[in-house]
């Protein structure tokens, strides 16, 4: 065999060898997603989003704290996008589970409840990003992205009241603030004032309308409030405050 055949023997070994290479860091790139929200037709949307960018990937859709929780050993995610409210339980009470089993697996809360009350308290429970449902879908792409490098991703809005927050400038007037509610009560709080009957509270959060009335007895106890109607005006008096701030 002359040397003109050897050397294209040799060129198209490495270009094959480049190639594998190239593959392997594509393969390495890529951000592994687990999905977790009660709702199959959000998943699906948020699925076909992601599928489309080259560096993410759906390993797994779970509709529950325990299911996703079951999957995390198996699919070994990177990221978890996780909803709030969720089919059997918290997803803050979810997100504190993987961060203290799997602290190295990122998370990204995207929920319909406003980001205002909640956070913040799902920074604290592990969270690194924050993105309400009412934004363009697209907002999920850009916080994955910015988790993926290491930032804290929110909303330039929240961020502000935040910081303003953490400053002590924003405080509740007679020192009654909201934090001592459980994360659930706050959920059923933000219901209420979002004009939300118990039933249709309960449905949301996929409890009993007891379960709701009993929720609604400890808020109206730590708010020191003495009627429904006192935890009405009190809780759409917040929402409203919170959504023009």
């Amino acid at each position: 065999m002359d040397d003109h055949h050897l050397d294209m023997q040799q060129g198209a070994r490495t270009q094959q060898s480049n190639w594998a290479v190239t593959q392997r860091g594509k393969q390495m790139a890529t951000t592994r997603i687990l999905i977790v929200d009660d709702h199959s037709v959000v998943r699906y949307g948020l699925h076909q989003l992601i599928a489309d960018e080259p560096d993410l990937e759906i390993c797994g859709e779970a509709s529950g704290v325990n299911e996703a929780f079951g999957m995390v050993e198996s699919l070994a995610p990177n990221l978890m996008v996780v909803d709030l409210s969720l089919k059997d339980g918290s997803g803050i009470e979810l997100i504190k589970q993987i961060k203290t089993h799997y602290p190295s697996i990122k998370m990204l809360v995207w929920s319909m409840h406003d980001e205002f009350l909640f956070a913040e308290r799902a920074l604290k429970a592990g969270a690194m990003g924050y993105v309400c449902k009412d934004e363009p879908i697209e907002s999920v792409l850009e916080a994955i992205h910015a988790i993926m490098r290491g930032k804290i991703h929110l909303s330039d809005r929240i961020a502000d009241r935040l910081l303003i927050h953490m400053a002590g400038g924003d405080q509740e007037a007679g020192g009654s603030t909201l934090e001592q509610l459980s994360n659930r009560e706050l959920e059923v709080f933000e219901l209420i004032g979002r004009g939300c009957t118990r039933g249709q509270i309960a449905q949301n959060l996929h409890l009993s309308v007891k379960t709701i009335e009993s929720h609604q007895e400890n808020i109206k106890r730590k708010l020191f409030l003495s009627s429904n109607q006192e935890l009405f005006r009190r809780a759409v008096a917040w929402v409203l405050e919170k959504k023009e701030s």
